[in-house]
């Protein structure tokens, strides 16, 4: 049964990965509680298949970008008198920004709740076949800013594969870091570009990381469109990968030494 009425706050939502079905009852039941129900748009994508199902799952819907969530006030004036749903795809919770809301409605006294959703990191993983223990800290791969080409994002592959630990590299969704367009997600050919890119500014900088010299021939694992029906799980070499044009979404893995058990997984997802 839908309530009549939610208690007055922002309600972060999480709707999971690029399918509503994704969405626990729980969720479906909150948001539609709500009155008046906010896509946020520019940390993760929805299908646009999906985005037309919001509304008669839902209820109506705006879309809102990035600077009316990292400065928030008026969400928060409608926070204060209504209930207020921010609808997240994956985890909401997965975001610094979110995390910066709750720290907001704090300080202004606006009721926050959150219900947690699928997250697109740990579907990854799963689907990976690799063991979850053996994952190292994750990064994000961010599009080059002009000349401004972050090297922090290969150190911490680096990092990883000198701990023994796999790397989970999320794909930059904003050529522009302003958050103010609809996302436009890395393809695997900019991706590997520029991971090699970045291979070679630490190779000028530094002596011993002759590992840096063939990544091309570094083991990866693809994760495209996870949570849809579009779904592809591809192992290959970095090189290989560099040269798929298909899916929308990507998620790269990096796997450090794998065991056995893993090496299998890793060849029954190899690209035919």
């Amino acid at each position: 049964m839908v309530p009549k009425y939610m208690a007055p706050g922002l309600w972060l939502i999480g709707i999971g990965p690029g399918d509503l079905d994704h969405m626990t009852s729980k969720a479906k039941r909150i948001a539609r509680g709500c009155k008046k129900r906010y896509l946020e748009g520019y940390t993760a994508v929805l299908p646009s298949e999906q985005e037309a199902l919001l509304e008669e799952l839902l209820g109506p819907w705006e879309r809102l970008m990035r600077p009316s969530v990292e400065s928030p006030e008026a969400l928060l004036v409608e926070a204060r008198e209504e209930a207020i749903a921010l609808l997240v795809v994956g985890d909401p919770m997965q975001a610094t920004t979110h995390i910066d809301l709750e720290a907001r409605c704090m300080e202004k006294g606006v009721g926050f709740e959150v219900v947690p959703g699928i997250s697109a990191t740990s579907l990854a993983i799963s689907l990976s076949g690799l063991q979850s223990y053996k994952f190292g800290r994750q990064a994000t791969l961010p599009y080059p800013y002009g000349e401004n080409l972050a090297t922090s994002p290969m150190k911490m592959i680096l990092s990883n594969l000198d701990s023994g630990l796999h790397s989970l590299v999320l794909l930059d969704l904003d050529p522009t870091g302003l958050g103010l367009d609809l996302p436009t997600p890395m393809s695997p050919t900019q991706a590997v570009s520029i991971l090699e890119r970045m291979s070679e500014v630490i190779l000028e900088e530094a002596e011993g990381m002759e590992i840096l010299g063939n990544i091309g021939e570094w083991n990866g694992i693809l994760l495209s469109d996870i949570g849809t029906s579009r779904q592809m799980v591809r192992s290959a070499t970095l090189e290989e990968i560099g040269k798929i044009e298909d899916g929308l979404v990507h998620t790269l893995i990096i796997p450090a030494e794998m065991t056995g058990n893993e090496k299998e997984a890793f060849e029954r997802r190899l690209i035919s």
